[in-house]
């Protein structure tokens, strides 16, 4: 067993929602497993929430962010707040990066020295910006006064992907926070852990209870009630274009909510004749690709190249490729760890074996 397994046997994992500040099963009683990608073991039983638990949820976000006791704090407050919470995220590293890898396969390295200490970092930057912005007066004439002002948009729902679930979850978090915003998030089904962890984390720091709330469950038991809700005010989604169009959809079927998405996409690498460093080029591109088991939006999947570079790329980054250690995320020496889940296995399968015209 090695140290890092040895940690994610003993680790006190969350199995209820995170609501009103503490851990609460679902109304019916129901739960889903997720599961270590690499070998399929159970990893916790979560809430199978649905309807129900996204109104009990929001009811505790509004109701906490009509207080005022988290909206009307200073911001220079609300940014020591945030500032303890980044502190506690780097207190509490070894486990919040084993349990990252344990639920979503990526390798141990990873989550320790980028997945959890960017987490920290992006709510650290949110914090501290908070007292640094200033509103602005609009031009008008003497005996009149316009006003710029930020003012937080009320509830604000956020459904996360699972190729970065901690990161991904501060990127939403820390502006929606920070600006004194009440939270529900709904992380992937596959990807629940560390965002129960995190909303425990909050609190410890300083967050009151009912502003950062967590419920898992399917998509379209949490994810579409939450797009529909009539209270909540905004909404913030990464993950497929499909299920983005639907949260479009949901906003003009219900109150006109704003949403943000960042959804699907594909990169491609241009390499021109007058490239000089081949051997860097490759390793860059093969990094752009293969790092988080390609899991990413972001993925170079596609190099244009000129010709007389062709055959030189292809070996050098066959050489680079030979030093991609796949195997268990919880061994420090692999660099490619198990694909999220065998659904999306089969995906790449599929679409490996059609683009090879094998079917």
């Amino acid at each position: 067993m090695t140290a890092y397994s040895k940690i994610a046997a003993e680790l006190p994992l969350p199995s209820g929602n995170f609501i009103d500040g503490r851990f609460q099963p679902c109304a019916s009683g129901r739960t889903f497993e997720t599961v270590n990608p690499y070998d399929g073991a159970v990893v916790a039983k979560l809430p199978a929430s649905d309807t129900g638990d996204v109104d009990t949820a929001v009811a505790s976000a509004r109701k906490t962010f009509e207080s005022g006791v988290w909206a009307d704090m200073h911001p220079g407050a609300r940014k020591e707040v945030l500032s303890e919470l980044a502190d506690l995220i780097m207190d509490n590293l070894q486990e919040l990066a084993v349990m990252e890898a344990l639920d979503a396969g990526k390798p141990i390295t990873d989550c320790l020295h980028i997945d959890v200490p960017e987490t920290a970092t992006c709510i650290r930057w949110h914090g501290e910006v908070q007292d640094k912005l200033y509103d602005q007066i609009a031009p008008s004439a003497p005996d009149g006064l316009g006003l710029i002002v930020r003012e937080p948009v009320g509830v604000v729902a956020a459904v996360l992907p699972w190729n970065f679930p901690l990161m991904m979850m501060a990127w939403k978090i820390g502006p929606a926070l920070a600006t004194g915003n009440s939270v529900v998030v709904k992380p992937a089904e596959q990807t629940s852990l560390t965002a129960l962890r995190l909303a425990e984390l909050a609190v410890a720091a300083g967050v009151p209870a009912g502003v950062l709330n967590v419920i898992t469950g399917m998509g379209p038991d949490v994810g579409a009630p939450l797009g529909r809700h009539m209270n909540v005010d905004a909404l913030t989604f990464t993950g497929s274009t499909s299920t983005g169009r639907l949260f479009l959809e949901y906003s003009a079927q219900s109150n006109l909510k704003e949403v943000c998405l960042e959804m699907g996409g594909k990169s491609a690498a241009v390499i021109l004749s007058d490239a000089r460093d081949i051997d860097r080029i490759a390793e860059v591109q093969a990094n752009a690709i293969f790092w988080n088991m390609d899991e990413n939006c972001t993925a170079n999947s596609r190099i244009i190249v000129h010709e007389d570079h062709h055959d030189a790329l292809i070996e050098a980054m066959v050489r680079q490729v030979s030093d991609w250690t796949p195997g268990n995320q919880l061994e420090a020496e692999t660099r490619t760890g198990p694909l999220v889940s065998d659904t999306h296995f089969s995906k790449v399968l599929y679409l490996r074996l059609r683009f090879q015209g094998r079917i």
